[in-house]
């Protein structure tokens, strides 16, 4: 089990970018908690990797524990996600300055919806982040958008 500070911006896409050299996996998750818990604790299948994490804070920096589990486990608990779940496809590439990004498109009642993630050591790194022109609005700050708010609401409506 591995325990973390998370420190991460999010951003709606502006547009598309070539995603012919990053790389894809379908990504399933469901939340065993409520969005008015203080804490998340999620289920997820990446690929064939099954995992459990709690992630307390919201934001720019928050505290993540994450540990493997057996399908069955995942398999077990996954109906109590039922109401609270995510599909989507995140491609993994590298930025121009060396960061890494996670596109998400996500599926289903999400669906046209592609948030982009960019993790950084430190909240300076993040701050002074320049994101590349197909980077759309930041929207780190916004709750309506953290997984768990979406797997619960749905996709918040477009700003006028």
């Amino acid at each position: 089990m591995s325990q973390a500070t998370e420190v991460e911006r999010k951003f709606l896409v502006a547009e598309l970018p070539d995603l012919t050299r990053a790389r894809a996996v379908r990504i399933r998750q469901g939340y065993l908690t409520s969005k008015a818990d203080s804490v998340e604790i999620r289920l997820r299948q990446k690929g064939d990797t099954y995992l459990t994490t709690l992630k307390k804070g919201a934001g720019l920096e928050r505290v993540e524990c994450e540990a493997n589990i057996s399908e069955v486990h995942f398999d077990a608990f996954w109906p109590a996600t039922e109401g609270r779940r995510v599909e989507k496809t995140r491609w993994s590439g590298q930025l121009a300055g060396g960061a890494t990004f996670e596109l998400d498109i996500f599926e289903g009642t999400l669906a046209p919806l592609v948030l982009v993630e960019v993790e950084f050591g430190t909240v300076k790194e993040a701050t002074g982040f320049q994101p590349p022109a197909w980077f759309g609005q930041d929207v780190t700050d916004d709750a309506r958008y953290s997984n768990a708010s979406l797997a619960a609401s749905g996709a918040p409506a477009p700003s006028a």
